[in-house]
């Protein structure tokens, strides 16, 4: 289970969500396997007045968490970190240092899936890659 939030000044973001939507997944299904059909994305359009950041960023500052499911190895992490910053540099012409990626990992315990606990569930797709 992956689930993804994106932040970012609304008029910068929204021209690209779908774009931005497109890369990201991708990069889940390429590096981390994520089964297609997987898709869970929530963007979070933000006014100048509700997103604060530091001077030395500019406008087009993203911010990307990323949750999932532990048991992914650390090289796999980073590869998937590394490929997300390249892909949306190349992509968008956005500086590296405007792009912030957090990977946030649970147990699978602790989550809440379609009636049942995430260690419960009878994945059909590897998380240990």
């Amino acid at each position: 289970m992956v689930q993804i939030k994106i932040y970012g000044l609304a008029d910068k973001l929204n021209p690209i969500k779908s774009d931005l939507s497109n890369i990201i997944h991708t990069c889940l299904i390429e590096i981390i396997k994520v089964p297609p059909e997987k898709r869970f994305q929530r963007f979070f359009p933000l006014e100048s007045e509700n997103f604060y950041y530091p001077n030395d960023r500019s406008d087009n500052y993203l911010v990307i968490e990323i949750i999932m499911f532990e048991g992914r190895s650390l090289e796999t992490k980073k590869e998937l970190i590394r490929k997300l910053i390249k892909d949306i540099h190349e992509t968008f012409g956005i500086f590296v240092n405007d792009i912030e990626i957090t990977l946030f990992e649970t147990p699978k315990s602790n989550w809440g899936i379609r009636g049942t606990t995430g260690d419960e569930l009878n994945l059909n797709y590897k998380v240990e890659v």
